[in-house]
């Protein structure tokens, strides 16, 4: 990440900002080191729950002056929770980036979470998850992560379950912040086209008298892993299934070499070997992807498709062929050419979307403490040879390894 600038308030929070010349947008946002990861049992679904109820009130602002603050002028105002992050984020015209800067750090430290409110957003939440279970895509990837880390909070739903949801109190959210909140753990990011010193300035005068926090927090790694097959009868019309397993670490020296073979495997690109199979060549499904998360302690490799259930043998079978022809042979000299090539570009355009370029940011400083220059990450693609690539196939695609979860049809009654 070229000419991006880092400072770090007396409280820990670190302000890290790229100044863009050539744009008339401020993104910005308060990204902090906690996610569903670091819920007990009973508190399943509280992050999210938390993210929600930020902004429904703080010490100065009811929800309706919230939503209209940024709103009103053009902006946006929008929040995310993952397995291990929440995140509160804004976009907008640049001459109102201190007013957007104000408004995050308001809702990111001083909410109050007004009863009437816990128990409106109760019921939204509510519906939410029943709007996830009823699209079988999103409920297979949800339930796919418990197959995987079986009783470890990184399989839990990020949404939490209907019983905890129903449950929850003030005194509960509070608590979970209390217990998680570590001011040296939390990152304000901004990519507009204000020089640093201002943007420092500005983001000094709302964050700097937050007091300083520290947690004493110890996330637990994931425990033995044991590859399962599941099938489950759904109320659908398609089967889905997901293929996958516990994969490399964000520390781990193999984490961008393995994210250029699922890449080549199944990413985005419609040249992918697996849509260039089961799709292009055979046309049994609409759409099939891999895909590779990293987290602290371990790491996720799901892949993941729809198709009608007299195919679905096939589709895993070419599957499994696909990943066995990447075990035992080594890319072409042109092929890996061309795999380098196809990531390199892929990461050169992400880093065209300013606001995504900003939630990186944030992301790579809370988990490496640095940001790589594309050159950097550019110079280590280049490095990596077919026999990488291979031995990593040979470790991560080994089918007895993997998990199966697969949502099927209910018979039909009158059959």
């Amino acid at each position: 990440m070229e000419d991006y600038e880092l400072h770090t308030l007396p409280n820990g929070i670190r302000i890290v900002h790229k100044q863009v010349p050539h744009t008339q947008i401020a993104h910005c946002g308060i990204m902090l080191d906690i996610g569903s990861r670091d819920e007990l049992p009973q508190q399943e679904g509280l992050a999210h729950f938390w993210e929600h109820m930020a902004f429904k009130g703080t010490q100065k602002r009811k929800s309706f002056h919230i939503i209209n603050r940024l709103e009103t002028v053009g902006g946006e105002l929008n929040a995310y929770t993952t397995k291990e992050k929440v995140c509160f984020h804004a976009s907008v015209l640049g001459l109102h980036f201190e007013k957007a800067t104000e408004l995050l750090a308001d809702i990111a430290f001083y909410s109050v979470f007004p009863e009437k409110q816990i128990e409106k957003e109760r019921s939204v939440i509510l519906e939410e998850m029943a709007m996830y279970y009823d699209s079988p895509e999103d409920a297979l990837q949800d339930d796919f992560d418990q197959v995987v880390f079986k009783n470890h909070p990184l399989g839990g739903n990020i949404l939490g379950r209907p019983e905890t949801v129903r449950a929850f109190t003030r005194e509960q959210l509070q608590q979970f912040i209390a217990g998680n909140l570590d001011t040296e753990r939390v990152v304000f990011a901004s990519v507009s086209n204000w020089s640093f010193s201002k943007v420092k300035k500005i983001a000094t005068k709302y964050l700097s008298d937050i007091p300083h926090r520290t947690s004493d927090r110890k996330r637990l790694a994931p425990g033995p892993y044991e590859p399962q097959r599941l099938t489950v009868e759904r109320p659908i019309t398609q089967a889905q299934c997901a293929i996958g397993r516990p994969s490399y670490a964000l520390p781990d020296a193999r984490r961008l070499p393995f994210f250029m073979l699922v890449n080549l495997l199944g990413g985005p690109g419609m040249n992918s070997r697996l849509n260039m199979n089961l799709r292009e060549k055979y046309g049994l499904v609409y759409s099939i992807e891999a895909s590779y998360t990293p987290f602290l302690d371990t790491g996720f490799l799901g892949i993941y498709f729809g198709t009608d259930q007299k195919h679905l043998d096939r589709s895993i079978a070419l599957i499994g062929r696909e990943m066995k022809l990447l075990r035992e042979k080594p890319l072409t000299t042109l092929q890996l050419h061309h795999t380098k090539e196809q990531l390199m570009g892929q990461l050169a355009m992400s880093e065209e979307s300013n606001q995504s370029l900003m939630l990186t940011m944030a992301k790579s400083i809370l988990d490496t403490s640095k940001l790589d220059s594309l050159e950097e990450i550019f110079a280590e693609i280049r490095q990596v040879d077919a026999g990488l690539l291979q031995e990593l196939a040979h470790e991560m695609f080994d089918e007895p390894s993997l998990s199966h979860l697969i949502f099927v049809p209910e018979p039909d009654e009158d059959e």
